[in-house]
């Protein structure tokens, strides 16, 4: 009996000059999902990362408390004087962040390059 597998919600993150970089992928949602993006934000909130990429564009599909939380991380970012931008959101969730009005809050930007250098970093790769 075959039934539908859902898609494992998985976190790396990498930097790019100043900028921590949180590739997002599989599905935001209530549990697990919304548990791994909420502790990894603060664990880079705890190492003093101030300046956060979130890219979406692996992300298939997010419900209302994926939603809660990346509004919730971006409000703790921006209340330790950091930013949190989202990079390349694919169809469905650009239309949720549309519809719901949150395109008008969170800076979203077409592509990684973009986003780095709306940081004022450049994209030299940090080793280390």
């Amino acid at each position: 009996m075959r039934g539908h597998t859902p898609v494992q919600t998985r976190i790396f993150t990498r930097s790019v000059a100043d900028v921590s970089i949180v590739d997002l992928s599989g599905r935001v949602t209530i549990g697990e999902g919304s548990v791994l993006l909420r502790d990894k934000v603060h664990e880079l909130l705890n190492q003093g990362v101030r300046k956060i990429l979130l890219n979406v564009h692996e992300v298939g599909y997010v419900d209302s408390s994926g939603i809660g939380t990346i509004v919730k991380v971006y409000t703790s970012v921006r209340g330790q004087g950091g930013h949190l931008k989202l990079v390349n959101p694919n169809k469905r969730l650009k239309d949720l962040l549309d519809m719901t009005k949150l395109s008008a809050v969170f800076e979203i930007l077409p592509d990684e390059a973009t986003a780095i250098h709306s940081f004022g970093a450049s994209q030299k790769v940090a080793r280390g």
